[in-house]
């Protein structure tokens, strides 16, 4: 029994610590103003920051190509319209 509930205590312990928030990654559009265009959604099931970060880069690599002229940017939780 006690074998048990050390491993349901660590499963609950496990499955809280790895539970991030997403972040989800969005573009504008170079003719319609205030237009968001969903790009992707990262939800690692690592520690919050790891999802930010990750989203950020990816935000810095598209804005950085060499012709690109519309703002990408990141918010935290799932894509929504």
């Amino acid at each position: 029994m006690t074998r048990y509930l050390l491993i349901l205590g660590l499963s609950v312990f496990l499955t809280a610590c790895g539970n991030a928030e997403p972040y989800t990654l969005y573009r504008g559009s170079p003719t319609i103003e205030n237009f968001r265009i969903h790009i992707a959604t990262f939800n690692a099931n690592e520690r919050e920051a790891y999802n930010m970060e990750n989203c950020q880069i990816a935000a810095d690599l598209f804005m950085k190509q060499q012709g690109v002229t519309v703002k990408y940017w990141c918010e935290k939780g799932n894509y929504k319209k």
